[in-house]
């Protein structure tokens, strides 16, 4: 109880300091507002405000943990779902290091099934390998490998919004998520009015889902008086697209290949290897993908196969598709890490420090008894490992851990 209180405490003066800036969404009164109350644990939806500063006195009197808003827009936003009259949504992307494999979750993230109690690290199983349950407790960390994958991510993502779909980049934002990832948010006239059977292509084309890989050019053969299509063994490659992300990809694999490289994508042969030179002209720039002795078509499929998961972004599927989907607020506190969702320019996505710039509590510390944390670094010092000690912190690394499940207040 002593360390809800503290965090609740610590949110209500965030949230009632007279200089709180809470940025407003745009179209404000068209989109409905939900918060996950602290005290009461509960969520509140279906909540609509026409001004930014009535949103600022409702945070300051309910105090909630986690704050959102609608991507959609709606004729009556308040009005239950089959009410509200649907005006079109915001296309989001959710980037999150929970959806992407990294040497580090098999550290420090944990999962128990809710159901047999069977646990394991690494990535949450979406069913149980046991019991078969769907239900787990987690217990995960933001460390900065994650958090640096998750940002390699959005900007394969930003990458392909603007050079494939040709967004500007005032149409394109970029949000610190403040847990594990990223989100970014296309407001444009072009997507607003786009079904789910819409966004899930452009869910397809950014996660390379049923990409055709090097397709043969075919041709026709008439054999003893019947017509059959055989494969020239030629492709195409164009300069655009995908195509160009695969053409990049395997020029950039060939140059900086090694033998353990070719073996990893199931290629036995080392010609690659040894006529660097003549595969990148004769294959890559001519197009004659079979003219190097030792180099097949399948050694191109192998390897094509290999780039698409390395140039596609990995974001979770299932936000981008939903046409009434909540999403974290902007400048609004994340009940799980105490830090902020932060907006920030695309072109700073490689230099943005979340652990610097997405920190809202920057005064006073705090004695907390610490079961188990990792090193981790807040607001330019570092701080852990943790087992088992008790040590005053800085309020934000306190609130941190406490969020976290890996402290009590003292």
């Amino acid at each position: 109880m002593a360390s809800r209180e503290f965090i609740y405490e610590k949110f209500a003066d965030y949230y009632s300091n007279s200089s709180l800036n809470v940025p407003q969404p745009t179209l404000m009164g068209q989109r409905e507002f939900g918060f996950l109350l602290l005290k009461e644990r509960a969520m509140v939806r279906h909540k609509s405000f026409m001004e930014i500063k009535d949103l600022r006195r409702f945070l300051s009197e309910n105090v909630p943990s986690d704050v959102y808003h609608s991507c959609a827009y709606y004729e009556n936003p308040s009005f239950e779902m089959d009410k509200k009259g649907w005006l079109g949504a915001d296309l989001v992307f959710d980037i999150d290091a929970d959806h992407i494999p990294t040497l580090c979750n098999k550290i420090h993230d944990e999962w128990t099934c809710g159901k047999c109690g069977f646990a394991g690290k690494g990535i949450t199983p979406e069913t149980c390998p046991v019991c078969g349950g769907v239900k787990f407790d987690t217990k995960t960390w933001p460390c900065e490998l994650c958090l640096n994958s998750a940002k390699e991510e959005t900007v394969k993502l930003v990458d392909m919004l603007e050079k494939d779909f040709g967004f500007a980049s005032k149409e394109i934002r970029v949000f610190f998520s403040g847990h594990r990832g990223y989100h970014v948010q296309v407001e444009a006239e072009a997507v607003r009015m786009l079904d789910a059977m819409a966004r899930k292509e452009i869910v397809d084309y950014v996660s390379g889902l049923g990409l055709a890989l090097l397709e043969e050019q075919a041709s026709e053969k008439t054999v003893t008086g019947r017509r059959r299509r055989r494969g020239s063994g030629s492709f195409s490659l164009h300069d655009f697209g995908w195509n160009k992300r695969l053409k990049a990809g395997m020029r950039k694999f060939i140059l900086n290949a090694t033998k353990d490289d070719l073996r990893a994508v199931g290629i036995r042969s080392y010609a690659l290897l040894q006529n660097k030179d003549a595969v990148l002209s004769r294959c890559l720039e001519e197009g004659r993908w079979d003219s190097v002795k030792g180099v097949s078509v399948e050694t191109w499929r192998r390897i094509a196969r290999h780039v698409k998961e390395l140039e596609s972004a990995k974001i979770d599927t299932v936000v981008t598709t939903d046409l009434h989907r909540l999403i974290r607020m902007d400048g609004t506190l994340h009940g799980k890490t105490g830090l902020l969702k932060k907006e920030f320019p695309a072109e700073r996505l490689t230099s943005f420090d979340p652990f610097v710039e997405a920190v809202a509590f920057k005064e006073g510390t705090a004695k907390v008894s610490i079961s188990d944390a990792p090193e981790f670094r807040l607001s330019g010092k570092v701080f852990g490992p943790y087992r088992n000690e008790v040590a005053e912190l800085p309020t934000a690394a306190a609130v941190l851990l406490i969020c976290k499940g890996r402290a009590e207040v003292v």
